[in-house]
């Protein structure tokens, strides 16, 4: 990673810490990975990395992939104990508390 595909060099990065997911979006059941964006530790965001043609254990990022909104529609600090644990909102706080960690682990790795 010393240089980038049009060969210039590479000063700074941003980390990115993946989780492994099963997700899936739309009825053709497309392998959907969540992306959730973070400012400080709040977490803000976010959009599904959706790929048609790739499998689970393959990287999404790649031709053919598509984004769809990730709509937080509630602050999602704590979960809706009256949804179901699929529902949205509940999904949604699961998202966060991972990217909160991976957070916490990319931080501990600095220090």
């Amino acid at each position: 990673m010393s240089s980038t595909k049009e060969g210039q060099k590479i000063s700074q990065v941003i980390l990115q810490e993946g989780v492994y997911t099963f997700e899936t979006w739309g009825s053709k059941k497309a392998v959907a990975e969540p992306v959730v964006y973070m400012i400080d530790h709040f977490v803000v965001g976010g959009f599904y990395r959706v790929h048609t043609t790739r499998g689970i254990n393959e990287n999404l990022n790649a031709p053919g992939m598509h984004f769809e909104p990730l709509a937080f529609i509630n602050s999602c600090i704590t979960p809706d104990q009256n949804m179901a644990p699929d529902a949205d909102p509940n999904r949604f706080y699961a998202y966060g508390v991972i990217a909160r960690l991976a957070l916490l682990a990319a931080a501990r790795e600095l220090a």
